[in-house]
């Protein structure tokens, strides 16, 4: 697994011995039941703590279709892209935070198999924003690790 960080982004990326197909549509899947967006970790703590701070927290279900489609609400994200030629998922938290929270997912095929991406991103809104944003970056680092572990596990690798 690759990593990689700044002070608004951080990164993890592995190599994968599915097609990118495969890969794919487990990272895209809408289907009903247990999802990586939505039951992951990282995702239900960040929603409890999203309701005590006055916020609605982990509130969708997954649409309940083979994939996600821009515009789709799941777990405590909005699919502000969902483009299945290129094979990228982008989630916009739907969070009480002092700025902008997104998740990107790409699924990039490889001579061997394919690569899975994530990235994690805080773009801040003011001084509030700009602050938490030092404070916010170990538990990014946390966040996207344990997220993109439990997707791989998912995907069987």
């Amino acid at each position: 697994m690759r990593r990689r960080s700044s002070l608004t982004s951080t990164s993890r990326e592995s190599r994968l011995p599915l097609t990118a197909e495969e890969a794919w549509a487990v990272v895209a899947s809408g289907r009903a039941g247990p999802q990586w967006y939505v039951d992951a970790a990282p995702f239900v703590v960040r929603g409890a703590l999203d309701r005590l701070t006055g916020g609605t927290g982990r509130r969708w279900d997954p649409p309940g279709t083979p994939v996600l489609a821009t515009g789709d609400l799941a777990g405590l994200w909005r699919v502000t892209e969902a483009d299945h030629t290129h094979r990228r998922l982008v989630l916009t938290a739907e969070v009480r935070a002092p700025g902008t929270v997104t998740l990107v997912s790409e699924v990039q095929p490889r001579t061997a198999g394919c690569a899975l991406r994530q990235t994690v991103r805080l773009d801040p809104s003011g001084l509030l924003g700009t602050a938490y944003l030092l404070a916010d970056l170990p538990a990014r680092e946390a966040l996207l690790e344990l997220t993109h572990r439990r997707l791989l596990r998912d995907l069987g690798s």
